[in-house]
Formats: structure tokens, sequence, C-alpha cells
């Protein structure tokens, strides 16, 4: 497989497509100077596949970049996490989900990502058994929805690839958003936290917009299911920040997912 090539998700007609006919052309957002891509009106999702350097099959990450399900935060958050990883020795996979406010369609194609990336592991050259998942804020809430989904059909199937799980082996959850209710500080009812919920990295700062609640609650109820986790909270750091370089101790963080995702893969 090329690198960055763009594979389409969908063969036809997408799952909770109805709003795709009148949406805006897709495209970039003005710049406002942050030097942050914002990436609008997806209605063609698609994975870019950033293949590893190196012998032999790799593991796989599944890149879901945040933007509150409004746009996607397409470098910071994105690309520049691909190549994180890469370094790290594996293949990754950008996701380019379906917004603005297209919660159920974003799932479904997150959920027809990973199992297209199974299905095609000889092709892509990956180990289809080491396939994880690394999200951003309302990306860190998707990826939640493929790891501990309380409906566990997320689109009626459409071909082979759909018979093979979408539950990723290892998720990191990057200052996520929108797990827990803000009234009674519990998970979601779209959420059902069990054994079967893969290891988990959080990340998140305490003076985060985004309450920190939604890391310590999930971390939580991984311990109570016997999963395990590993959760690194900071006093400062804010929200949005990806791999730019704060000035923050929590700039830090993509060292050390980097080696929390070496050790899920058993790599050296």
């Amino acid at each position: 497989m090329e690198y960055l090539q763009q594979i389409k998700l969908w063969n036809g007609n997408a799952p909770f497509a109805e709003a795709d006919d009148n949406a805006k052309k897709e495209g970039f957002k003005p710049a406002n100077g942050d030097g942050i891509q914002r990436l609008t009106d997806v209605t063609d999702p698609s994975i870019t596949f950033y293949p590893a350097s190196g012998r032999g099959p790799k593991p796989a990450v599944l890149v879901c970049p945040g933007g509150g399900y409004s746009i996607l935060a397409w470098n910071h958050e994105g690309i520049d996490i691909c190549s994180l990883l890469n370094l790290n020795g594996f293949s990754a996979f950008l996701l380019k989900y379906r917004c603005p406010g297209r919660r159920a369609a974003a799932h479904a194609d997150a959920a027809r990502a990973m199992r297209l990336i199974r299905a095609n592991a000889e092709k892509f050259d990956i180990l289809p058994d080491k396939v994880g998942i690394i999200g951003f804020s309302a990306g860190g809430h998707l990826s939640a929805t493929l790891c501990a989904p309380a409906d566990p059909v997320p689109y009626p199937e459409q071909d082979a690839a759909d018979e093979l799980p979408y539950r990723p082996d290892f998720a990191a959850l990057i200052y996520p958003a929108y797990l827990v209710n803000e009234t009674t500080w519990e998970l979601h009812s779209e959420f059902n936290v069990t054994e079967n919920t893969p290891p988990t990295l959080l990340v998140q700062a305490e003076n985060d917009v985004i309450p920190v609640e939604n890391s310590l609650i999930w971390y939580r109820a991984l311990k109570n299911a016997g999963v395990p986790a590993e959760m690194h909270l900071y006093d400062t750091g804010g929200h949005g920040y990806g791999l730019l370089r704060t000035g923050n101790a929590i700039s830090c963080w993509g060292e050390l997912a980097g080696k929390w995702f070496r050790r899920q893969a058993d790599l050296p």
C-alpha cells in the first residue's frame, strides 16, 4: 500500500447518510493564527494510511482527531499523531469522519474503519490482533464508543469486513469529552465498561475546560472491571494542545504515550 493512500470507508451509500445530500462542500476553515488546520463539512469519510518503516508486519493505530464533532483538528491531533506513532514502530490510519453534528455517522465511520483495517491486514502489512485507537476530545469520545459501547450494533452489516470486530485492542483517550453526565457524574448510558474493554491510557489537565472527571470516572470504571489502565493528570495544560509545545509539563505526554503504546504491542 502506498504512503498517504486514502481509502474510502463505504461501498455505495453509507449508513446515516440522510444529511449528506444538502451538505456544504468539504474543506478547511480559514486560519485564525493558531496554526491549527480545521477540516469540516465531511460527507465522504475515509482513512489515510501512514505505514511505519521496517520489515515485517507492524502494529497499527486508528487516529481520531477532535473538534467537538463540528470540525476535525487535522494537523496537531491527526497528521502529527501519525508521525509520532510511526516513530514508535506503529503504522497509523488517520480517520476522516463525518461532521459537523454527525455523532451516529461518526460512530459508524470509526467502527467501519477498524473493521477495514483488520480485513486488509495482509495488504497493509499490519498485525490484525494489535490494532489500537487514539482519540482527542470529541475523538476521545468517538474512540470510547468503540471500546465500551452499550449498543454493540453500530450499523447494519454491508459486507464480509463487517463480520470482524471493531473493538480496539488498546486505546488512548487524550483529554476525552462527553464521557460522563455532568449532573450525576456517572458514565453516559451509551457506554458499558466491562472486562472486554481494552487496556486504556488517559491523559488530561486538571484545568481543562472539559471536566477532568471524564478521565477520572472512566479510569474508575476500568479498574472496577479489572481492565489495565494508566492515567496521567497534570495541574495545568488546558485543552486541545495535541502535540503543540505549550511550555506546560503536559507537553511531554507524547513521549509517555509512545512508551505505553510500545508496551501494548510488545515492542522494545
